[in-house]
C-alpha cells in the first residue's frame, strides 16, 4: 500500500476515510496514522466517555511527530501543528456539532464528538490531543467538570504532584465533591470532580478556593501565586486551566512526545505508585484490553454540589484574598487584581 493511499475503516458500522495510513506518527516507536486509529478505536468507550458532547479542539499534527517540530502559536502562524477550535470545512454531517462563546464574546461552531467515528475522523486530520471544554453541547455555558490542574514548577516532579493530589482527594471530599485523577502526558496530575451546573467564573472561583484551601495543607510543596517568580520549588494549582476556552487534554489523549505519552485515567491507589512514562500508546492498549475505561466510575457518580467551595471563596475574599489574575489574552475582567508581575510593579514614590 502506498502511503499515500486512502483505506475506509469500519467504526461502529459507520465508514470513516483515513488518508496516508502508512505515514509515520511516531517514528521511534514505528507507529504510523493508522496505529493512531487503531489506539483511539481500541479505547473508544473510554475516549467517548470522557469527550461525549463536548466543544472540543483538536490539537493537529498532520504531518507527525518528528524531532524538533513545533506548535504555532498566536505569536507565529507557522508550525508543524496548530489548534483547531471551529469545526473544519467540509466535516460530514453526522459530525455533532454546538456554538461556543469566546472570551472576546465572539461565537463559533465547534466539533462535540458524539460517537467513536467522529473520534476517528478527527484522528483523520492529524488530531492527537482532545481539549474539550467542561460543558455539553446542550448548554456550553454551564459548567459540569471542575478541572484542577497540579503543575510542577522547577525543582520539583510527578512525585510531588503525587502527594499534592492525595491531600487534594480530601479537600474535594470536605467540600463534598469526589475527584478522579489521571495523568497530564506531561510531568503533571488532574483531577476532574462531576459537579452540578455553574458558569465559568464561579467554576473558577470554585477552583481558587479548592487551590487556596490545598496550598494552606500543605504550604511548603503547593501554591497558588499566578506569578512565576512566587511559585518556588512548588505544586502550582493552575486555576486558569477552569477559564472559558481554555485547554486541558481528555482522558486517552496523545501527547506529541516521542514517546507517545497519554494522558491516562488512575485510580486513587495508584496515584503514588506510577510514573508519566507508565502510560504510552502500547502500554495504555494492553491496560485497556486488562482493565477497561478505569474512569467508568466516574460517570455514575452524582454531580457535585459546588456550594461550599463556593463558600470558601467568599470568606477568602472577605479576608482580602478574592479574585487572581486571568490570562493575558483575556479581556479585563471585573474585580481582577493588575496583570503586572510584583517584581515589574511600579513602586510609589517615597515623600
Amino acid at each position: 500500500m502506498a502511503s499515500n493511499d486512502a483505506i475506509m475503516l469500519d467504526v461502529d458500522g459507520r465508514a470513516v476515510r483515513l488518508s496516508s495510513p502508512n505515514k509515520p506518527y511516531f517514528p521511534e516507536l514505528g507507529l504510523t496514522k493508522l496505529d493512531v486509529a487503531h489506539y483511539v478505536m481500541a479505547v473508544a468507550p473510554g475516549m467517548v466517555a470522557a469527550l461525549q458532547d463536548r466543544p472540543t479542539t483538536m490539537e493537529r499534527w498532520p504531518g507527525g511527530v518528528v524531532e524538533g517540530a513545533v506548535v504555532a502559536t498566536r505569536q507565529g502562524s507557522h508550525g508543524d501543528a496548530f489548534y483547531q477550535k471551529r469545526t473544519p470545512k467540509g466535516a460530514p454531517e453526522w459530525v455533532q456539532q454546538t456554538t461556543i462563546t469566546f472570551p472576546s464574546g465572539r461565537t463559533a461552531q465547534a466539533v462535540a464528538p458524539a460517537d467513536a467515528a467522529t473520534l476517528v475522523w478527527m484522528v483523520n486530520l492529524g488530531t492527537l490531543r482532545f481539549h474539550a471544554w467542561p460543558v455539553r453541547a446542550s448548554d456550553p455555558d454551564l459548567v459540569d467538570q471542575l478541572r484542577i490542574d497540579l503543575d510542577p514548577q522547577p525543582g520539583t516532579d510527578f512525585a510531588d504532584a503525587a502527594r499534592a493530589a492525595l491531600e487534594l482527594r480530601q479537600v474535594l471530599a470536605d467540600a463534598g465533591l469526589v475527584g478522579f485523577p489521571k495523568t497530564s502526558g506531561g510531568r503533571g496530575l488532574h483531577v476532574f470532580a462531576p459537579v452540578a451546573g455553574m458558569d465559568f467564573i464561579d467554576a473558577r472561583h470554585a477552583t481558587i478556593a479548592i487551590g487556596r484551601e490545598l496550598a494552606r495543607r500543605m504550604p511548603e510543596e503547593v501554591t497558588v501565586n499566578w506569578w512565576k517568580e512566587e511559585r518556588g520549588k512548588r505544586i502550582f494549582v493552575d486555576f486558569n486551566q477552569m477559564a472559558r476556552d481554555r485547554l486541558m487534554a481528555s482522558a486517552y489523549s496523545i501527547r506529541p512526545t516521542p514517546a507517545a505519552r497519554v494522558s491516562a485515567p488512575l485510580d486513587w491507589d495508584e496515584v503514588e505508585h506510577v510514573t508519566p512514562d507508565d502510560f504510552t500508546v502500547p502500554t495504555v492498549l494492553e491496560r485497556y484490553a486488562a482493565r477497561g475505561d478505569v474512569w467508568a466510575p466516574y460517570y455514575d457518580v452524582p454531580p457535585g454540589d459546588p456550594t461550599v467551595a463556593l463558600a470558601w471563596y467568599q470568606r477568602d475574599a472577605a479576608a482580602g484574598e478574592g479574585e487572581m489574575p486571568y490570562p493575558p489574552e483575556y479581556p479585563k475582567m471585573e474585580g481582577e487584581p493588575t496583570r503586572v508581575q510584583p517584581s515589574r510593579a511600579a513602586t510609589p514614590e517615597e515623600g
